[in-house]
C-alpha cells in the first residue's frame, strides 16, 4: 500500500454538498491514522475588476461565520464543470456581470486539515452587466471598490474570507508585476 492509500473508510454523512467519512489511510512515517475527513466537489472565485480596476465585492450574510463577511462571486462546481466555467456562472450568477477577458490566478485548499475541497481563482475582465440570479437563501449586496482599498481590507482584518484573501493578492500581484513590465519597457 503506497502513502495516503485508504486503508479503511467508513462512511457518516452525505449530504446535498458534503460528504463527510472517517478513513484509515497511512502517513509517510508508516503511521497509519483514522481521520475525519469532509469531502466537497471544489469551488472557484471570480476577481472582477473594472477598467478603473475597481473591484467587484459580495457582502453576504453567512451563518457559519455568524454574519455578514466580504467575499469575491464564488460557488461550488457542478458535476462535469470546468472551474472556469464555474467562475463564469457564479459572477453572472451572483455580481450580475460576464467577463470576456479570464486569467486563471491557480488554486488554494481551504482547510486541508479535513477538508478536501480545492477552490480555483481567477481574474476576470472586460466586463458588461446583465441581471442577477440568486438562489434561494442566498442574501447578498453587491458592493465596487478601488482593488487599492480592498487590498487595505484585507491587510487590516475587514476581509476574512481565505479565498477573497488570496484571490485580491495574487489579481494585485498580477497587475503590479504587469505595471512594472510595462515601465521596463521602452517601447510603452
Amino acid at each position: 500500500m503506497s502513502t495516503g492509500d485508504i486503508r479503511q473508510r467508513e462512511p457518516i454523512y452525505q449530504g446535498k454538498v458534503i460528504e463527510v467519512a472517517v478513513e484509515t489511510v497511512e502517513l509517510p512515517d508508516g503511521q497509519a491514522v483514522a481521520l475525519e475527513m469532509v469531502h466537497h466537489p471544489g469551488g472557484a472565485a471570480a476577481v472582477a475588476l473594472d477598467e478603473h480596476e475597481r473591484v467587484c465585492l459580495l457582502r453576504q450574510y453567512r451563518h457559519a461565520a455568524r454574519g455578514w463577511i466580504w467575499e469575491l462571486p464564488a460557488g461550488r462546481l457542478d458535476a462535469g464543470e470546468t472551474p472556469l466555467v464555474t467562475a463564469r456562472r457564479e459572477l453572472a450568477e451572483e455580481a450580475g456581470l460576464i467577463a470576456t477577458e479570464w486569467l486563471d490566478l491557480g488554486a488554494l485548499h481551504s482547510s486541508p486539515g479535513i477538508f478536501d475541497e480545492v477552490i480555483y481563482l481567477w481574474l476576470g475582465r472586460n466586463l458588461s452587466e446583465q441581471p442577477t440570479a440568486h438562489e434561494s437563501g442566498e442574501v447578498i449586496e453587491i458592493h465596487w471598490m478601488p482593488l487599492r482599498q480592498a487590498l487595505d481590507w484585507c491587510n487590516d482584518g475587514t476581509i476574512t474570507d481565505s479565498k477573497t484573501l488570496v484571490g485580491l493578492y495574487r489579481a494585485g500581484a498580477y497587475l503590479n508585476a504587469q505595471a512594472e513590465m510595462r515601465s521596463e519597457d521602452p517601447g510603452c
